[in-house]
């Protein structure tokens, strides 16, 4: 949660400091970044469809740790999304744009860290639950539906 939380921050920082656009201004690193996130992405959905009678959930020997949440994010189309959505998409003090991009900041975290730890519990919760193999295949089926859900409508804007 920790890495998560400053991957989050990180890449909102990328999209107020202007690196993001920066780097998406390039086409051909755009294109190649908007393919690896689709291919990540796709991957991801078919690794939760064919994760058979088992809910989705990636056992690893040790935890991902902070480097691994920083990483995740920094890889995370949505986190990029989500931020210049915030930071672009309006204003609310043009006379103090510092303040404002503080209280943004504010805003998403006050926001963020109580959703993600629902989140952690919630992916702890159905995990202690006693589902049959076949629930927990339709779960799996509609998360990575879910998902190519996602990616074909970033591949539709995209074009």
């Amino acid at each position: 949660m920790c890495g998560l939380f400053i991957g989050t921050n990180l890449v909102s920082l990328a999209v107020v400091s202007g690196l993001t656009a920066a780097l998406l201004a390039n086409e051909h690193l755009r294109t190649l970044l908007f393919v690896a996130s689709i291919a990540y992405l796709t991957y991801l959905a078919t690794r939760i469809a064919f994760a058979g009678s088992k809910l989705a959930f990636i056992e690893r020997a040790s935890a991902p740790g902070i480097l691994g949440g920083i990483t995740l994010q920094a890889i995370n189309p949505k986190a990029y999304a989500v931020n210049t959505a915030l930071f672009t998409g309006f204003g609310f003090m043009p006379q103090n744009y510092a303040l404002e991009i503080l209280l943004k900041f504010l805003i998403m975290n006050a926001i963020w860290i109580p959703i993600h730890f629902a989140w952690l519990w919630l992916g702890i919760a159905v995990r202690r639950m006693n589902l049959s193999p076949r629930r927990q295949r339709v779960i799996n089926g509609f998360m990575a539906a879910s998902m190519m859900i996602v990616v074909l409508l970033a591949a539709a804007a995209e074009f």
